[in-house]
């Protein structure tokens, strides 16, 4: 099994990867389509925030869904091997429809199941790391998505390593 890392933007460069708006609406900032060969499992996710003084807190949820949200398309650089650096390509899907960042449509769900929920100051940050063999599992033809719905908005980096 290899670990596979996305975040929410391009692969950086020359210049630092940029930060994503939370808006004051819900948003996915980060989402991963799991093919119809392959579940994940994720192992660790994060998410810190640029806000510079306290206020309400912005909910945040790592949540598995039945359909995707419109994204912006992450390329095969942008979701890379993070233990073996010469480990093949992730079998994600890639896509507007698939996994990418900066949702601009959320889509019209019918289910989703919860990884995590949170309740994060927009001056913080948060990190969650599974236990061995506790690992949130995301089921093939799936979404997994980092979403925030904010008071005020706020830029944010969030990321996902998952085992496939």
């Amino acid at each position: 099994m290899t670990l596979y890392w996305a975040a929410n933007g391009a692969m950086p460069t020359t210049a630092a990867l940029s930060p994503v708006t939370t808006g004051t609406a819900i948003k996915t900032l980060l989402q991963i389509a799991t093919p119809s060969t392959q579940m994940i499992r994720v192992v660790e996710w994060g998410i810190s925030f640029s806000g510079f003084s306290a206020a309400a807190p912005i909910q945040v949820e790592l949540v598995q869904t039945d359909v995707a949200a419109t994204v912006t398309a992450h390329v095969a650089a942008g979701v890379q091997p993070y233990d073996d650096p010469g480990a093949p390509a992730s079998l994600m899907t890639l896509g507007t429809s698939a996994t990418g960042y900066t949702a601009t449509a959320e889509g019209s769900i019918t289910a989703t199941r919860y990884g995590d929920l949170q309740q994060i100051a927009p001056t913080g940050q948060y990190i969650k790391q599974y236990p061995l063999g506790r690992e949130f599992k995301v089921p093939v033809s799936k979404f997994l998505r980092v979403r925030v719905t904010a008071a005020a908005a706020v830029n944010a980096y969030t990321y996902i390593v998952w085992e496939e």
